[in-house]
């Protein structure tokens, strides 16, 4: 399973303290039933366990309708804007089918808040009221926890929102290139490296030695490595767009400042049959901006 192995194994071992759900379970089985999880729920399928109840803990009554709701996840997913969110969400989607109702613990599903809410901003969505955190039980009590429990190396690195999305850019032409440098507030050329390919939000580190500054601005030179890594660790979505699976890459990032952070606008690849973006780093060194000229 790609998520779930751990965690449920954690859970089933909670599960044997708590002894037998006596009158409640005898409620559960009556008014619920254990059905496979199918290949068409992407949210959910191969999560770690195959079977889940319906009526979900969402009120869904038929599999097509926790389809189709569920189905509305995926794009938040897909920005990783937390590494247990898919987990928080299953819990409620396709609840584990035992013998009680196991919730999300109200601590899960305020860490996914915290970083996921700001993302849906962006895009007009508020956090629902149906996932309202408050509804969950306390970490007290029996319910599902979170998977991410470094706290100090995992709140580090969580992703933050970023509301314009960052693409590859394809090197049209040497000039709008250098319009581009001359718009923004800093330029420069980097090697990114990533640090691993097996968990939920991957990891990215910035090559100190591979660091060539073509534009500065409001920046210090001796600060820029420090500000590029924050950024490589905030915002995982725009860096795993730019890196398309690779390992390794070289790259000429450009975009601006924001108070405590930077947000890259623009990335080019550095590779031999980008002629254009060759020439316009060349030709940058004496390059001369409209404001300048003027």
């Amino acid at each position: 399973s790609r998520s779930g192995g751990p965690w449920l194994l954690g859970l089933l071992a909670r599960l044997l303290l708590w002894g037998s759900p006596g009158a409640w379970a005898s409620y559960l089985r009556r008014s619920s039933s254990c059905t496979p999880i199918p290949h068409r729920m992407a949210l959910c399928y191969d999560i770690g366990y195959s079977e889940m109840r319906i009526p979900n803990l969402l009120e869904h009554e038929t599999m097509p309708e926790v389809i189709q709701q569920s189905s509305s996840w995926l794009p938040l997913l897909a920005r990783e804007c937390h590494p247990d969110a898919r987990i928080f969400l299953c819990s409620l989607f396709a609840p584990i089918c035992l013998d009680r109702l196991i919730y999300p613990c109200r601590s899960l599903c305020e860490a996914v808040k915290r970083s996921c809410a700001p993302v849906m901003a962006c895009y007009g969505y508020p956090w629902p009221e149906i996932l309202n955190c408050n509804k969950f039980p306390a970490d007290h009590e029996l319910c599902i926890a979170a998977v991410s429990t470094d706290e100090n190396s995992s709140s580090r690195r969580m992703p933050r929102a970023s509301c314009k999305d960052c693409e590859l850019e394809e090197a049209s032409t040497a000039r709008e290139i250098l319009e581009n440098l001359c718009a923004n507030d800093f330029a420069v050329k980097i090697r990114i490296l990533r640090k691993n390919m097996t968990t939920t939000i991957s990891d990215f580190d910035l090559d100190p030695s591979r660091v060539e500054v073509l534009k500065h601005g409001p920046l210090l030179r001796t600060e820029i490595p420090a500000r590029l890594q924050q950024w490589l660790d905030i915002d995982a979505t725009c860096v795993h767009n730019i890196m398309r699976g690779t390992h390794a890459g070289v790259f000429v990032v450009s975009g601006e400042v924001q108070s405590d952070k930077v947000v890259v606008n623009k990335a080019y690849a550095w590779q031999k049959k980008n002629r254009n973006l060759h020439q316009a780093v060349r030709r940058w060194k004496h390059h001369r901006c409209p404001e300048q000229a003027g």
